[in-house]
């Protein structure tokens, strides 16, 4: 295949591709779902079951190994953006900190999740299945298995709390600060599970070098993008602010992993740099986040490709450890420890459902571990059932307790979540 046809063939899968995200998010609101449940459902799990069940050739036909690479890449980038949004999200005013609530619901959400996860990496370590198992250090799999049931999405949570307007509620403000906290610290301990892949204490050493580096790099230019002149030239010229955060965190991304990290921690400080409550940099944050969710189906559809083709299938009793596990965890753990902290039965309720939510940064998660070696494509899987099922039963649960449970009345307050709009 010649560059010409190529290219035409790539433009042509990616048309494609983009048309069936758009269905999956379509048909996702038309259930009353979050549209990345369809998107993950269309990428991840239909579109390449169906591919290699009903035409085990297809994969050649259509989406050949040189037409792949390109839209991998393509799927890549689109990540890297849209995680700009996301991190520039992960954001939390001090004043919400000073709530009691918030530390009883954090470590409630948190702690029962880890172990969880460490009973079902137990669990999988003493059956001793390769295809499950893999080859990574123990510690490594332990941690990455636990944070993958620890994680609490922030991007998918606060678009199910826009949509049920549930932002300024109480328990909507409560839900969405511990998953800002958890979800900061499920990258930080991701960061470790790949310096322990990477080369176990110098691997660590060297991650920890590189993360401290980048923090002071996110330090010193939120200070500089923050001034006055900074900001009149992202107020008056957004388009070209947002071409050039995009080309930033690519950039950025590059580098990670050209240290032997990964792109989305390049693209998370590319994020965090920009500054916090400045209306300027809202504009340039949202077009590259939404560019990028636009292109994350591709990334779902290729990554969806390659694993399917060496997974041998969804262990299905394995996903339905893990997310049992999982919902125990975060709603049982959710509900009793915001109980401790002073919440009433419905808010605690309705606060561990939310925190229950794990969306894409599951998926990302996931994604990174895959990547690197320390879950199996089987794993993986059985892993992504469980984050497509725990995402679903929000809307559902939430519909629930307001059905049986007195509605959250507590006084609103504005809480932005720019990108998710």
């Amino acid at each position: 295949m010649n560059t010409f046809m190529t290219g035409v063939h790539v433009v042509a899968a990616l048309a494609t591709v983009l048309v069936v995200g758009y269905l999956g998010r379509w048909a996702a609101r038309a259930a009353g779902q979050p549209p990345v449940v369809g998107e993950l459902a269309v990428g991840m799990l239909i579109g390449p079951a169906l591919l290699g069940w009903l035409w085990p050739q297809a994969k050649q036909v259509l989406l050949p190994t040189p037409v792949l690479d390109v839209l991998g890449q393509i799927g890549h980038a689109g990540l890297v953006l849209y995680l700009v949004g996301v991190a520039h999200e992960l954001r939390l005013d001090s004043s919400r900190l000073r709530d009691r609530a918030i530390p009883w619901t954090t470590v409630g959400s948190l702690l029962p999740s880890l172990l969880a996860g460490s009973v079902l990496a137990g669990w999988l370590l003493w059956g001793d299945r390769p295809e499950l198992r893999g080859t990574t250090p123990v510690l490594a799999f332990v941690l990455m298995v636990s944070i993958a049931m620890a994680v609490s999405a922030v991007p998918a949570l606060a678009r199910i709390l826009t949509d049920r307007g549930l932002t300024t509620t109480r328990s909507g403000r409560l839900a969405m600060t511990s998953a800002v906290i958890i979800d900061a610290l499920a990258w930080l301990m991701l960061a470790v599970v790949l310096g322990i892949e990477k080369g176990g204490a110098s691997g660590i050493a060297f991650t920890v070098v590189v993360l401290v580096a980048g923090l002071v790099a996110t330090t010193v230019v939120r200070r500089l993008l923050a001034h006055e002149p900074a900001g009149r030239f992202a107020e008056r010229l957004p388009r070209v602010a947002a071409v050039l955060v995009a080309a930033g965190a690519l950039s950025s991304a590059a580098w990670a992993e050209k240290w032997g990290l990964t792109g989305i921690f390049g693209a998370f400080v590319v994020g965090l740099m920009l500054p916090v409550g400045s209306a300027h940099w809202d504009a340039p944050v949202r077009w590259v986040a939404k560019l990028g969710l636009w292109l994350v189906p591709v990334f779902f559809i290729t990554a969806g490709l390659k694993l399917w083709t060496g997974s041998g299938g969804i262990p299905w009793l394995v996903a339905v450890v893990a997310t049992v596990l999982a919902v125990l965890a975060k709603i049982g753990g959710g509900y009793f420890f915001s109980r401790r902290g002073g919440e009433d039965q419905p808010g605690s309720l309705r606060v561990g459902v939310m925190l229950n939510t794990r969306g894409l940064t599951e998926i990302i998660l996931l994604q990174t571990g895959y990547n690197a070696g320390v879950i199996t494509p089987a794993l993986y899987l059985a892993l992504l059932v469980m984050a497509l099922v725990t995402t679903v039963m929000t809307g559902p649960l939430l519909t629930a307790i307001d059905r049986f449970l007195p509605a959250d009345r507590a006084p609103r307050r504005e809480v932005g979540h720019a990108f998710t709009k």
